[in-house]
């Protein structure tokens, strides 16, 4: 019997506040998952990552099947235990890495051959293949394959992607077998154009899914493209599955997409943020690298409930951006890991007291008003 499990709990509008349930723990929705690409979420330890409210995190099929090693993973325990993260764990298909990272693939009904981008060896990916590999991991929440485009592209080819990926969509229902313990998740295509986003939630919820994730966004397409979508394609989804916006995004987009009725993200954005200077708060992002911050004494937020905004001087935090320090990195991740997981559980409680709408604009507000005034 499977015991991946979706209670919605609350509604304000179109939000949803909700909780996955899962042998490894439960997770809060709308959540958001830190992106721990090669088994690792970027400059930080597993216990941080879980201090800042992370429920899950998202393990990547495309970079874990090159290096180690499905096979290698399954054999030290499985991914939780290779990286040491006891809660759930959710895998991409790999589809989209092999779309946007490797130059030479090949595409056919049966799956994608494509070259390496670390040296260059043969590969071959199908929906059975994804699967398995998802598998060996020991995933709680798997992916189908599925074919990712760029937009904006010609409806034809829009079509033809995804009604691929519905035939994959099926091929990986029947490989997952059902398994029991873990969810299996269907994968909502068509680009733009609301006709094929209608057929593909259509032919998805008629083969039967844990839940329901909205791809080929936050691939180059305006924020008001992605809403669009969204308005148009979310209210086809069966409400008692969890949807899942993959690949989004920055914090105004995670705002625009949970009054849309998502519940699940997963971005690399905030450790990359970090990772170049860019730190997110209640007032906004603040570039470290800017000279302005070069003499400032002030903490980033000395009201903030995260220790490390308290702690270390604006004018610290730009010295070690300017000079690389590995330290400047871990520390803005981590600011930035705690921002995004606030910022769910802030929506999470203004949807259960019916105010989510009055918690956006206060947010959005909030962050046009900006940083704090230069002392």
């Amino acid at each position: 019997m499977k015991q991946v499990t979706f209670t919605l709990s609350a509604t304000d509008g179109k939000a949803r506040r909700g909780r996955i349930d899962t042998p490894r723990g439960d997770i809060q929705t709308p959540a958001f998952m830190p992106v721990g690409t090669a088994g690792t979420v970027k400059a930080m330890y597993p216990e941080q990552v879980r201090e800042t409210g992370a429920d899950i995190l998202l393990g990547n099929t495309y970079h874990l099947m090159l290096r180690p090693g499905a096979e290698r993973v399954a054999s030290l325990g499985g991914l939780h235990t290779f990286m040491d993260w006891e809660r759930p764990i959710l895998t991409d298909s790999g589809g989209f890495q092999v779309m946007s990272l490797s130059q030479l693939r090949k595409m056919s009904e049966r799956g994608v051959t494509f070259k390496s981008h670390i040296d260059g060896s043969t590969h071959e990916l199908t929906p059975e293949r994804s699967i398995e590999i998802q598998t060996l991991l020991d995933s709680d929440i798997i992916m189908q394959l599925d074919e990712c485009i760029a937009l904006p592209a010609e409806h034809k080819e829009m079509e033809r992607a995804m009604e691929l990926s519905l035939r994959w969509a099926d091929r990986s229902k029947t490989a997952f077998n059902n398994q029991a313990n873990r969810a299996l998740f269907g994968i909502v295509q068509g680009g733009d154009a609301p006709d094929l986003r209608a057929r593909s939630a259509q032919g998805l919820t008629s083969i039967g899914f844990d839940g329901y994730a909205v791809g080929g966004l936050a691939v180059g397409e305006p924020q008001e493209v992605m809403f669009r979508v969204l308005d148009e394609i979310v209210p086809e989804l069966p409400t008692d599955r969890p949807h899942y916006l993959m690949g989004v995004g920055k914090p105004d987009d995670i705002l625009g997409a949970i009054g849309r009725g998502i519940d699940m993200f997963d971005c690399v954005h905030p450790t990359r943020a970090g990772r170049h200077g860019h730190v997110y708060t209640r007032f906004g992002v603040i570039n470290l690298k800017n000279a302005r911050h070069k003499d400032d004494h002030r903490p980033i937020d000395e009201a903030s409930p995260n220790r490390n905004c308290r702690r270390f001087s604006r004018a610290y935090l730009h010295h070690l951006v300017k000079t690389e320090e590995i330290l400047g990195a871990m520390i803005l991740s981590q600011i930035n890991l705690a921002y995004y997981q606030e910022l769910v559980q802030g929506a999470r409680t203004a949807i259960e007291s019916s105010r989510f709408t009055d918690f956006a604009a206060e947010t959005r507000a909030a962050w046009a008003a900006g940083d704090l005034p230069t002392l």
